[in-house]
């Protein structure tokens, strides 16, 4: 307590790192809590107290026995004869069936249901009346449109235009559009086959086992409270998941960034009071009192840190769940799970390591004998200790066994998690190597302070003399480099990879989108001029192992518009119950591969073809029919091959169903990327790095205050002073780049060969970036500071208490 209360500047470093750590941990902690435990409130099916719908996980038996769930990303759907058998189970006062498909009104998307479901909600009319007819519907109020005006509507059979009847009042805040009955049926292209069923049930009549039972073997289930959320939005299980893996990846990655953060500033700590410690030792403090001092020292920093830490973390996570939502990552009404479990699991990992870290760090000065002790304090260790020259060869060894393993990794499953801890194993390296590493570079980063001579001069000698120190300082400038490049150029490695496949593959003249009806492709077909139009859908599949992204292509032509770029077997017997897939995916020409679609609906089919340009087209391509049969919008977008054929004659073509229009061909990705997502969660990682950085530097400087002070009363200036130190921190900046940028470069050089098969894409705006900012507030935390420290007169400094 007495150490504490009289060196509160020297674990103030010690403190913010394991507040910072115990945030960012509580917070990781609550997205896995509520991808876990969280449920997603009903929204269209508040107003029916139980849900019958598909199943809506996709069921997979291992090799092993075992059963393997996971969530599908559409609508499975259910039989509608299943309406009137439960209308006859005893108790049961009424059902209501829906059907829900996709339906672009004045251009806008919106969702197509029968006038019957509206009780699902509960939806009533504010004006007019119910659809009857075919040819009438009923809009919501934000629609804009009023009782007899006509719409045009386009819907997967094509278009048409409808006569408002009616204005809905209520609703669920997404676009909706309601038909008769019978023209619903049609529309949703499923005959025999419904959405969902809700059941009403006669007051005070338990009713929900025996509609269990009514549906059990049909693949449908029963859903009431909070489960019917599950029921309205089959994404939600796997956006559950996603907040797991998020919250893993992301409380995993920023652990370990912690621990070297914790470490560092814990070791920087104890090197500034080794004197103190050698003296502890000279009046007769033993090894195992001096461990356990400096251990409860580290308990009680981390019990006043970690604490109002994993409070600050709880108004993180709301952050981050907010700011996920807002992204489309999660639903909105997929409520932040709040509870004791995050700050806990926070508190109970936060503390321990500082504990760890404390003793780690003071482990070389309490083995020592007294006097030895006093002279290792007075003179700087000749040698690195053996145990922290062979962590650091571990780590290192670790590094690069993941770098060979990276090479051999094509999924992004896989590499996602394995990269950062590549650049993590080499960064500790570095940490744990660092006094090796400064002596040997400390000669050529100050040789061009030496010659300058003046200020240059003393800061070069400095720089010689303060191995140790500079190490330490060096250490979390090396992780702020290396883990910002290699997080942020991975990403746009994959990207520019993606789009080059995708522009080099594309081969069509014209592009129709985005959300193109099959007559209206058909209407293109009939274009004089036009020789192929492959209609092309996007999805993601399932095995019991992995998920693949997934295009289904019309066969007829596809060569004309679409290279795949194909290694063995042909696409030319391409088309029912079989497939292509992208090399490295372990599947030959001649293998049946069965996995589950979107909707959970298990198919078998057969590799004709093995391509390479799956970044740009997908893991798999399938026929189009097959895609279409299994997802909730079954309208994509269109490739034209028309030599010679204006746009204006093809935009003639599909001028009928609005919001399909006609481009030039991009190279965009195949697949939506998830890249604001990904930046907004590596962005937090080298946040904490970038305060870990911070303070160290700042602990760093504020240890020097007696050195600071006797140059000021030898003669320097302020402005001296300040200077030196500038220069110091841009030799310890140009280290850390080095070192940074070649971790970054090796690990994105093995991420890339796997994945991409080309060259890393690092833009030099974006390095530069790093570089400066890294540079810009490693100066910043020097300055600050340091200027702080002049204020005080030198002599008051110099005579100041140790």
């Amino acid at each position: 307590m007495s150490t504490l209360r009289h060196r509160r500047a020297a674990f103030a470093g010690a403190f913010v790192a394991l507040f910072c750590a115990a945030a960012l941990v509580t917070a990781c902690g609550m997205l896995m809590d509520t991808g876990l435990r969280g449920q997603v409130a009903p929204v269209r099916y508040a107003g029916a107290p139980i849900i019958v719908a598909g199943d809506p996980e996709s069921h997979f038996v291992q090799d092993d026995g075992d059963r393997k769930n996971k969530p599908n990303t559409a609508r499975a759907w259910i039989p509608a004869a299943l309406a009137g058998e439960l209308r006859a189970v005893p108790g049961v006062r009424s059902v209501a069936t829906e059907v829900t498909f996709p339906a672009a009104v004045a251009g806008g998307m919106a969702e197509g249901h029968g006038w019957e479901s509206a009780a699902l909600t509960p939806v009533t009319l504010g004006a007019g009346r119910a659809p009857a007819a075919a040819g009438e519907i009923v809009v919501g109020p934000d629609a804009g449109r009023g009782v007899g005006t006509t719409v045009r509507v386009t819907h997967a059979l094509g278009a048409g235009d409808y006569r408002v009847v009616g204005v809905a009042r209520g609703g669920t805040g997404r676009p909706a559009v309601f038909f008769s009955g019978g023209e619903a049926a049609r529309l949703a292209a499923r005959p025999g086959e419904v959405t969902a069923i809700g059941v009403w049930a006669e007051p005070g009549a338990p009713v929900q086992a025996a509609v269990q039972a009514a549906v059990r073997g049909t693949g449908a289930q029963v859903s009431a409270g909070t489960d019917r959320g599950r029921a309205e939005f089959p994404d939600s299980g796997g956006a559950r998941t996603k907040l797991i893996s998020m919250g893993a990846a992301l409380g995993g990655t920023s652990l370990i960034v912690a621990l070297l953060a914790v470490v560092g500033t814990f070791g920087l700590a104890i090197q500034q009071r080794e004197r103190e410690l050698a003296v502890l030792r000279v009046v007769a403090a033993t090894p195992r009192q001096v461990r356990r001092m400096i251990g409860r020292e580290a308990v009680l920093i981390g019990l006043a840190a970690t604490v109002p830490g994993a409070v600050a973390g709880l108004f993180l996570g709301s952050l981050l769940h907010a700011a996920f939502a807002d992204l489309g990552a999660i639903p909105a009404n997929l409520p932040l799970v709040v509870g004791p479990f995050a700050p806990a699991v926070a508190v109970a990992v936060t503390v321990p390591a500082a504990w760890l870290a404390a003793r780690i760090s003071a482990r070389r000065i309490v083995r020592l004998r007294p006097v030895e002790a006093l002279g290792e304090a007075a003179l700087v260790p000749a040698r690195t200790p053996w145990f922290r020259l062979l962590a650091g060869l571990v780590a290192l060894a670790g590094g690069v066994v993941l770098t060979f393993v990276l090479r051999s990794v094509h999924t992004e499953a896989a590499s996602g998690p394995l990269t950062p801890l590549t650049a993590l194993l080499f960064a500790t390296a570095v940490g744990l190597l660092g006094p090796v590493l400064s002596r040997a570079v400390i000669g050529t980063a100050a040789r061009p302070f030496r010659s300058a001579g003046g200020v240059g001069g003393v800061a070069a000698a400095n720089l010689r003399a303060g191995a140790r120190r500079l190490a330490a300082v060096i250490a979390p400038l090396t992780l702020m480099i290396a883990l910002a490049s290699t997080l942020l150029f991975a990403e746009t490695s994959v990207k520019e990879a993606a789009a080059a496949e995708a522009e080099a593959g594309t081969v069509a003249g014209h592009v129709l989108g985005p959300a193109v009806p099959a007559p209206a492709a058909a209407a293109v077909r009939r274009v004089p001029g036009v020789r192929t139009v492959t209609e092309v859908l996007r999805t993601r599949v399932r095995t019991d192992n992995s998920p693949y992204s997934v295009q289904g292509v019309t066969p007829a032509g596809l060569s004309r518009t679409m290279d795949l770029d194909v290694r063995s077997g042909s696409l030319d017997a391409f088309g029912d119950g079989t497939m292509a897939v992208r090399e490295n995916l372990g599947m030959e020409v001649g293998e049946r591969v069965s996995f589950a679609m979107a909707d959970g609906t298990p198919v078998t089919l057969r590799v004709v073809a093995v391509y390479a340009r799956g970044l740009g087209f997908g893991d798999f391509t399938v026929p189009h029919s097959l895609v279409a049969a299994h997802v909730d919008v079954p309208m994509g977008t269109a490739l034209v091959d028309a030599p010679g054929v204006s746009r204006g004659a093809l935009a003639e073509a599909v001028a009928a169903y609005p919001g399909v229009g006609v481009r030039e061909p991009n190279g965009a990705p195949a697949k939506a990327s998830g890249s604001a997502v990904n930046y907004l969660s590596l962005g937090l990682i080298v946040a904490f790095a970038a305060i870990s950085m911070v303070n160290t530097l700042a602990m760093a400087v504020a240890g020097r205050v007696r050195e600071l002070a006797l140059l000021r009363l030898a003669g320097a200036t302020r402005r001296q002073v300040l200077r030196m130190l500038r220069l110091e921190t841009l030799a310890a900046v140009a280290v850390a780049t080095v070192l940074g940028v070649a971790i970054a470069w090796v690990t994105l050089a093995a991420f890339s060969a796997g994945m991409t098969g080309a060259a890393p894409h690092v833009p030099p705006a974006g390095l530069l970036g790093i570089v400066g900012a890294t540079g810009l507030m490693a100066l910043l935390a020097t300055a600050l500071p340091a200027r702080s420290a002049l204020r005080r007169a030198p002599a008051e400094a110099v005579g100041a208490r140790d």
